[in-house]
């Protein structure tokens, strides 16, 4: 007989709290734990760095699923339109409130916990959201833009300052949009608790040359592992 599926993924339509350029909803990728909402009903949130697919992402996502955690990966809008100009940042705020939202539309099947993040643009996506009325137990950034990319004179650390929830950043050695003595400054002078992984030879993408003798398996690894403890540390567990 053929082996049950521990887990299960589907595309869903997160609807937009207003029209984007005719879009009305964004698709999204459910991933469903077997016996979900068995157990500790933890939930993780991904805001994707585009439209394209992100081997990393999908990788992480597919392992937590089947570690028992309820996720949920989405675009913004302007990547679903395949448009290269981002939307307002006050719309792709709201179409990560929107996302999660979403799970718990079901009473009976809702997270207990909600952990919200995001990759590049993704993660400064989550950092406003962060500050809004979403209500989560931790967020988490992989691949923070701090900065233009080599111009580290303006960074985009306001919101960061704004955040009570405990924070997790995820960050490649050799970033060119976030440098790392800058990063490390301004997480001295946040409030909320703050974590800081490196991920040596990875660069904003968290993608590693060939030269490093690191594959992109052992990577996504080392961002799953990170991940998943940060967030037990955090529920206390």
């Amino acid at each position: 007989m053929p082996e049950t599926p521990s887990a299960q993924f589907e595309e869903i339509q997160i609807p937009l709290p207003e029209p984007v350029d005719d879009l009305e909803s964004v698709t999204g990728v459910l991933g469903v734990p077997e016996w979900w909402p068995t157990g500790s009903r933890i939930s993780v949130v991904f805001a994707q760095a585009s439209a394209g697919p992100d081997p990393l992402l999908e990788a992480v996502q597919r392992a937590l699923t089947e570690r028992k955690i309820l996720t949920l990966r989405f675009p913004m809008p302007f990547m679903q339109a395949g448009r290269r100009r981002p939307d307002e940042m006050r719309t792709m705020a709201k179409t990560y409130e929107a996302a999660v939202n979403m799970l718990g539309r079901d009473p009976t099947a809702a997270p207990a916990h909600v952990f919200m993040g995001g990759k590049s643009l993704g993660a400064l996506v989550a950092a406003n959201a962060a500050t809004g009325r979403t209500r989560v137990e931790g967020i988490f950034f992989l691949g923070f833009p701090l900065h233009k990319q080599d111009n580290p004179a303006t960074l985009r650390s306001e919101r960061l300052f704004r955040v009570v929830n405990p924070m997790l950043f995820i960050q490649g050695s050799k970033d060119r949009n976030c440098d790392l003595p800058a990063l490390r400054s301004t997480l001295g002078r946040v409030g909320a608790p703050v974590q800081l992984h490196v991920v040596n030879d990875a660069d904003h993408g968290l993608r590693v040359p060939k030269k490093s003798g690191r594959t992109a398996e052992q990577v996504v690894q080392e961002v799953l592992i990170t991940l998943e403890s940060w967030i037990h540390h955090t529920l206390g567990e």
